[in-house]
């Protein structure tokens, strides 16, 4: 009898422990992380860190972090420390899992000065070191970079370094501590080469727990002076044969990040132009100049109002995967409701890691994040007609 029961107890915990491990390693196989459905978030926005919504995502990023090039430390302004130091326990109240990144640098912060903190071993390593202290003082689970770009061979070497650097930092200090490793990810250009320049592939693969790209910005009235998305899936431009091209994000996976470290971006903003021509109002359609504000840019939440407000037409482009609206001289390109859903459909289809939103205040009612959710979770039946008329 004893010999029965020996060879059934052994299989029967032989399949616990594989059940176990194969629910450790989330989603896709990739060890501790199951899923990224992101929001990037603001302080002094008028939009509150408890106006998030938070049930709607796993992990949130406080944009609020910078780098006093003096000391080469990672800091909170004044202003924002008080928000910023109970973001963490604000956002857990409706969500206990949601986990929280301090989110380092973005596109008001000054290349040069992170440049040159990345070039020395000792000024890199202070600036670690307070992004770890900083992170741990105020309860955040990890940290993300968001240097907006390196921008020659030095500073992508130098980029790489730093993330070597920190992931060695990170398991020390988790060691030391006896706490989990915080979370590492790093915001990215769109493709993996900024100007001709190659990121360094295996340093992101090896040190970076994802990385969020930013597959937005491709058209703005700073660069263009014709109408143009500013954040299609698939490239407008090409012909009919080559209309499944992803727009930059596939170029990340082809160069060797896995699949399951890149998360991917989805503005909730867009852009406005002048039309030179109120009967020419498509794609590619002659601009002369921003619309709305002093560069054009407009958040969603501004968009839907003015659609509302003016009787705006608005245009899916299925093609491009890509939203637009008009009324006279004013063309906006934006995400709606339709494009987020595609978008996210397209992540989990690609098995991506998941997406991220820019940002969450510039939502309205959270339309864009439920939207986002519904289509991870399956639900997106209802993305075809909300939130696309006027």
């Amino acid at each position: 009898m004893a010999s029965k029961i020996l060879p059934f107890f052994f299989i029967s915990t032989l399949i616990l422990l594989l059940q176990l491990h194969i629910s450790s390693a989330g989603r896709y196989g990739y060890p501790g992380l199951d899923a990224v459905r992101a929001g990037r978030w603001f302080p002094g926005q008028d939009f509150s860190a408890s106006e998030i919504n938070s049930t709607l995502f796993t992990h949130l990023f406080a944009v609020a972090a910078d780098l006093d090039s003096q000391a080469n430390k990672v800091v909170i302004t004044y202003e924002n420390y008080t928000e910023i130091s109970t973001f963490t326990q604000t956002v857990q109240k409706i969500n206990p899992d949601v986990k929280t990144l301090l989110s380092i640098g973005g596109g008001i912060a000054k290349k040069s000065e992170y440049a040159s903190m990345a070039s020395e071993t000792t000024t890199r390593k202070t600036f670690i070191e307070s992004s770890i202290n900083v992170a741990r003082q105020n309860n955040f689970h990890g940290v993300d970079f968001n240097w907006d770009y390196p921008s020659t061979p030095k500073e992508m070497t130098n980029y790489g370094l730093l993330l070597n650097e920190w992931r060695n930092a990170i398991q020390s200090e988790s060691t030391s501590s006896g706490k989990p490793p915080l979370l590492l990810s790093s915001a990215v250009f769109h493709s993996s080469d900024y100007e001709t320049i190659a990121y360094p592939i295996d340093a992101v693969s090896n040190n970076l727990d994802w990385i969020n790209v930013k597959a937005y910005d491709f058209y703005s009235p700073a660069g263009s002076h014709v109408t143009a998305p500013p954040a299609a899936l698939y490239n407008p431009l090409s012909d009919e044969a080559n209309s499944d091209k992803d727009y930059g994000v596939t170029t990340w996976i082809n160069a060797g990040v896995p699949k399951q470290k890149v998360v991917f971006g989805i503005p909730y903003y867009g852009y406005a132009w002048r039309l030179a021509d109120e009967d020419d109002h498509g794609f590619f359609a002659p601009t002369e100049g921003p619309a709305l504000s002093s560069d054009g840019s407009v958040g969603y939440s501004e968009i839907r109002e003015f659609i509302r407000r003016e009787y705006a037409k608005t245009v899916y482009n299925e093609t491009a995967v890509s939203n637009y609206a008009y009324t006279k001289s004013t063309w906006i390109g934006y995400d709606d409701v339709q494009t987020v859903a595609t978008k996210v459909e397209y992540v989990k289809k690609s098995k991506m890691l998941g997406y991220f939103a820019s940002h969450v205040h510039r939502d309205e009612n959270s339309v864009l994040s439920r939207t986002a959710y519904d289509a991870w979770e399956g639900d997106s039946s209802d993305s075809s007609t909300n939130g696309c008329g006027p």
